[in-house]
């Protein structure tokens, strides 16, 4: 094989790999907004972000949180749908709950989505179970893109909080980035292509006058 050949190869794997993430960065680019000028909207979407080995939220959960808070104090949105992994005791939607019950926010404001397996599954599952047409979305600004494409491609009308509070590790900014490169390309696919099983649940939405 001639140079040239592993050239163009290589230009063509690299488009391959980096195409979707810069499709979902360049759909999300007039979407992400801080939490002081976001648009209104009547529901945040929290994505779940794991706990530590005692239930608790890590660092980067609790900022997606605080950030929710933060619109909901400011009458940017009127409840707040968490979306997580439940698998026996470890239980994303209960800890965001707990935490945001800290802050002060109220039970009635708090609608827990226990199947948001995903990213895919929770968006999914705020169109299709919950009723949402539109939403906020809150998670940190390198999974924005992501969820963005998803919940836009799904039917929801999506805008994005950064929950970027602090600042985290160069290591761990590093690797979450590097994860989203494969996982667009399976957002993509799910999206386009070949859409995953629908997880179970009955129709229940938030807003029962607002739903179709």
């Amino acid at each position: 094989m001639t140079l040239r050949m592993l050239l163009i190869l290589l230009l063509v794997s690299m488009f391959v790999i980096f195409f979707p993430r810069l499709l979902t960065a360049l759909h999300a680019l007039s979407r992400i907004h801080r939490a002081q000028e976001a648009p209104a909207n009547r529901v945040a979407i929290v994505f779940g972000a794991g706990l530590w080995r005692d239930g608790s939220p890590t660092p980067v959960l609790r900022d997606r949180v605080r950030a929710a808070a933060e619109l909901y104090f400011s009458g940017k949105v009127d409840k707040l749908l968490m979306s997580g992994t439940t698998i026996g005791y470890y239980n994303e939607p209960r800890a965001m709950r707990n935490f945001a019950l800290s802050l002060g926010i109220p039970n009635e404001a708090i609608v827990q989505d226990y199947l948001g397996l995903r990213t895919y599954d929770t968006c999914w599952r705020a169109r299709n179970i919950y009723g949402i047409q539109q939403a906020t979305l809150v998670t940190q600004a390198f999974h924005l893109p992501r969820a963005l494409y998803i919940c836009d491609s799904l039917g929801i009308e999506a805008q994005g909080v950064s929950a970027d509070l602090q600042e985290y590790r160069k290591r761990s900014r590093f690797f979450w980035n590097l994860r989203e490169i494969p996982a667009t390309i399976v957002a993509l696919w799910e999206v386009h292509v070949s859409p995953p099983p629908q997880t179970p649940g009955e129709f229940d939405p938030i807003f029962p006058n607002e739903a179709n």
